[in-house]
């Protein structure tokens, strides 16, 4: 893999800085398409009638598919051209929104959402792609990756928002109807501004390749979220195993084939695999920080989840000026050791959401300052290690460099929910049964132990002196389990930054940097 020389690198003008705004619009809608049905559930619910499985595939399904499917998108917008995928995509977006919008059956939903997700998954890899074609210069390139990166990181906080908002005055449709003017806007445009690129060399998509990405990421996504939302079971620990044995396979094959889906060989590299490594953790961290915060917002200090969700917009604004710092501060100090720093800032936020008490000092100020300097760090990182490895993979590759990076988020996210909500649960149901009165019936002490939104439950029906004490039994135990997932999640992310130091660290790239930077 090589990189364009700084010197030589065309700089990018207006036309592609407003073209960078047009693709931030279908990442924007990408991204908040996943969070965005939190607070329609009970309308869908009470509209469309699913049974508990249909719901779970309701809200689940858009991401399976998306993080199925990157990756073979990100190739054949290699293969037939990033710009025609991303219009392509962008009317079966609009399309499919309008599908979900006016679906009569829980079927019809689930069907309509599992194609958002397909058309969800052409448009990020194309997105990075046409980036790395428009911003050859590297300064450039890393100030627009920050921008990609922070506009990525809001939608998903926007989701909820405005779904919420848009629920107090209309029906749950509007939530998918607002994706059609900007997919509107962006047919409107992008052909005007957008570059056509795509792979010099035409060969075919390997259809078994596409096919065990498929049904290695698929299993594998939603084993890890069935086990932490439910727990221990048959089936998800089967589907683990199966989309493990499928992964398997498919580096085998890449290995063997000529024309490889993912080049195996250059994950080898020590960069170019410890980048993809990292920004594995980082999304494995974030979205851990986001599950207990989440949690400690609504059943610790009993706001309503869109109360919650407005608080939780507040360290995006840490993410909006971050993001662009860090990459400023790696032209002169070189991507590594800013990566290092992001993650060791993030590391010292979850080690303040361990000072989180039910008494003395602000539990909410803690809890911001936490998660903003833990979404501070996070998304420098993914910002500057989206951009090296977008920036190092041949322009040929561009798209399926894309879809394998953004497939490594999705799965990062899934595993950080899945394992460390796991610590999240198991410290909980430790700490919190010699704290339950006695005198509980064992139905209303198992519902208690098991999470604290079961302790509510049993409360409930609970007479109100007994009631109180399960309850402050329950946030007391929360916050016991909350402090040592956020400790686990720390030391996580101080083996990342040991690893950023052993596997990225380049002192002729860091140089070159830097001397690209004042040249």
């Amino acid at each position: 893999m090589t990189t364009l020389n700084p010197q030589t690198a065309t700089r990018a003008g207006r036309k592609e800085w407003i073209a960078l705004s047009i693709l931030c619009l279908p990442l924007m809608f990408a991204s908040m398409d996943v969070a965005v049905l939190f607070f329609a559930a009970p309308a869908i619910a009470a509209d469309l009638k699913p049974n508990a499985t249909q719901q779970l595939w309701i809200f689940d399904v858009y991401g399976f598919i998306l993080a199925g499917m990157l990756l073979t998108m990100g190739a054949i917008g290699d293969r037939i051209g990033r710009k025609r995928l991303l219009i392509i995509g962008s009317v079966g977006f609009a399309l499919s929104s309008l599908f979900a919008a006016y679906a009569q059956s829980a079927e019809a939903l689930i069907i309509a959402r599992g194609i958002l997700g397909i058309a969800g998954s052409t448009l990020m890899p194309s997105s990075l792609a046409l980036i790395r074609v428009m911003f050859q210069d590297p300064a450039q390139r890393t100030k627009a990756m920050s921008i990609w990166s922070a506009v990525m990181a809001s939608g998903v906080t926007l989701g909820p928002i405005i779904g919420g908002l848009l629920l107090n005055s209309f029906s749950w449709g509007s939530v998918f109807l607002i994706n059609i003017p900007a997919m509107a806007l962006l047919l409107i445009i992008a052909p005007f501004l957008l570059p056509e690129s795509r792979s010099k060399t035409q060969s075919p998509i390997d259809v078994l390749s596409s096919i065990l990405v498929l049904t290695s990421v698929l299993p594998l996504t939603y084993g890890v979220k069935t086990l932490a939302e439910d727990g221990w079971a048959a089936l998800p620990l089967v589907m683990l195993v199966a989309g493990m044995l499928s992964g398997v396979v498919f580096v085998r094959r890449q290995l063997r084939i000529s024309n490889p889906l993912l080049d195996i060989r250059a994950l080898m590299e020590r960069r170019i695999g410890g980048s993809i490594l990292v920004n594995f953790i980082a999304m494995f961290a974030l979205m851990a920080s986001s599950l207990v915060n989440t949690q400690f917002l609504q059943s610790v200090l009993g706001y309503s989840p869109f109360v919650a969700s407005l608080w939780s917009v507040l360290p995006s604004v840490a993410v909006g000026a971050a993001a662009p710092i860090a990459a400023k501060m790696s032209q002169t100090y070189g991507r590594p050791r800013i990566i290092t720093a992001g993650i060791l800032l993030a590391a010292i936020g979850f080690v303040v959401l361990t000072q989180v008490r039910l008494e003395g000092f602000s539990p909410l100020i803690i809890v911001l300052v936490g998660a903003g300097l833990i979404a501070a760090g996070i998304v420098s990182v993914m910002t500057l290690v989206t951009d090296y490895v977008v920036g190092v993979a041949p322009v040929d590759r561009a798209g399926a460099v894309g879809g394998l990076i953004e497939t490594s988020s999705e799965l990062g996210g899934a595993f950080g929910i899945a394992l460390l909500g796991c610590v999240l649960a198991a410290v909980y149901r430790n700490t919190v049964s010699p704290l339950l009165p006695k005198e509980l019936t064992p139905e209303a002490a198992h519902a208690a132990e098991q999470t604290i939104a079961g302790a509510s439950s049993a409360a409930s029906h609970l007479p109100a002196e007994a009631a109180s004490r399960v309850m402050n039994a329950s946030r007391e135990a929360f916050v016991t389990s909350m402090h040592t997932t956020c400790l686990v999640a720390s030391a996580i992310l101080v083996l990342a930054a040991i690893i950023t130091v052993v596997m990225l660290r380049d002192k002729k790239t860091d140089i070159g940097v830097a001397t690209s930077s004042k040249a």
